[in-house]
């Protein structure tokens, strides 16, 4: 008897230490509150919070294809050699770029703190793959620090809406800066700029001592367009060069703009750098004293535009480039693109082409096709 009671009082134990053990296998624990990402709205669209933090963040960028032919610009066509026979032969300029951009935001007792950054990979012609950090900067309030292009050009804007606005150069945008911008109200804006410059295009651009570069700019804004003008020194070959530009919204359709740049060379006579031997700069980088760009663009419909760009300098250099944009859906255009250029030095000791160097007038063209998101 003790035996069989003994047994009954284990079986009892293990059944009870065995419903103990199942009661603890469906105990479900609290589940930690999940933390979704966050709208943020007051910067504009496409940004959210980074979580946990007052951060706003917004992603994007573009992917684009370029297809160069001809003679004209910096994405012309290119030569090479036969594989058979080994002739010059003329063959497309090929490009593919993805651009990386990061923008953020968060208000701060002194003002809204944003960043930009812009990262570009480039595939030309067949590789190798290059990048480039393009932009990486910092503003509080209206100051702004770091890689940027110069507010000489940036703040008066580039040359009209086609590809290549840089037959005839308007400027060397690329630069470490410290700039303010301000807003004085009424439409009035401006800014000041201390810059580093950059060698580009032959050009030497960089300042050679403690003394910056220095750019600064005012702007009136209304509903009719604007009028903005831009001055800079060059503290490296103390020269001086200036543009002014005129905007007019004739209709929603057309929009048109006119801008006239001028400039000291008395010191760009660098021989051992090709255009600065030929009185081009850092922010004067057209032939002679004086440019002149205008243009503008026309909306056919919400899909199709076509714009248009002539520019000519005291060089004698004249160009012209014209396309029509196409959007076939929203973020996805593709533009198709004619440029001429004459040389109005051609044949003469003096000045530098730049269009093809061993024709007065050359013609070229580019397709381009970009997703932006």
């Amino acid at each position: 008897m003790n035996i069989k009671s003994l047994l009954l009082g284990s079986a009892a134990a293990l059944i009870a230490v065995s419903g103990a053990r199942a009661a603890d296998a469906v105990t479900v624990a609290e589940p930690e509150p999940a933390e979704y990402v966050k709208i943020c709205d007051v910067y504009g669209a496409g940004y959210f919070y980074i979580p946990g933090t007052e951060t706003c963040l917004r992603i994007g960028g573009y992917i684009r294809y370029d297809a160069g032919f001809g003679d004209v610009g910096s994405m012309d066509g290119r030569k090479t050699t036969d594989v058979l026979d080994g002739d010059s032969q003329n063959s497309w300029k090929k490009n593919a770029r993805f651009a990386l951009k990061t923008w953020t935001g968060q208000e701060t007792e002194l003002g809204t703190l944003k960043t930009y950054t812009e990262t570009r990979f480039n595939f030309p012609n067949g590789g190798p793959t290059t990048t480039s950090l393009n932009f990486a900067w910092i503003q509080l309030g209206g100051l702004r620090v770091g890689k940027d292009e110069t507010p000489y050009d940036q703040f008066i804007g580039y040359a009209g809406s086609v590809v290549q606005d840089t037959i005839i150069p308007y400027g060397i945008k690329d630069t470490n800066v410290v700039s303010y911008y301000f807003d004085a109200g009424s439409g009035f804006s401006g800014v000041v700029s201390l810059e580093e410059g950059a060698d580009d295009k032959g050009i030497h651009g960089t300042i050679d001592s403690y003394v910056p570069h220095v750019v600064g700019g005012l702007k009136y804004k209304g509903d009719w367009g604007a009028i903005t003008g831009v001055v800079a020194y060059d503290s490296a070959y103390e020269e001086v060069a200036g543009k002014v530009r005129l905007d007019v919204n004739v209709t929603k359709e057309l929009s048109l703009f006119i801008m006239g740049g001028y400039g000291t060379d008395d010191n760009l006579n660098d021989p051992t750098n090709a255009l600065n031997a030929h009185g081009r700069g850092f922010y004067k980088p057209w032939g002679g004293n004086w440019a002149v760009w205008g243009g503008g663009t026309y909306k056919f419909n919400a899909k199709t535009a076509f714009n248009l760009q002539v520019s000519a300098d005291d060089a004698k250099n004249v160009a012209v480039a014209a396309n029509v944009a196409y959007t076939i859906v929203p973020g996805f255009t593709i533009t198709t693109e004619v440029d001429y250029a004459h040389d109005g030095k051609f044949g003469e000791a003096g000045d530098f082409n730049f269009a093809k160097a061993d024709k007065k007038n050359s013609v070229g063209g580019i397709v381009r096709f970009q997703r932006n998101f």
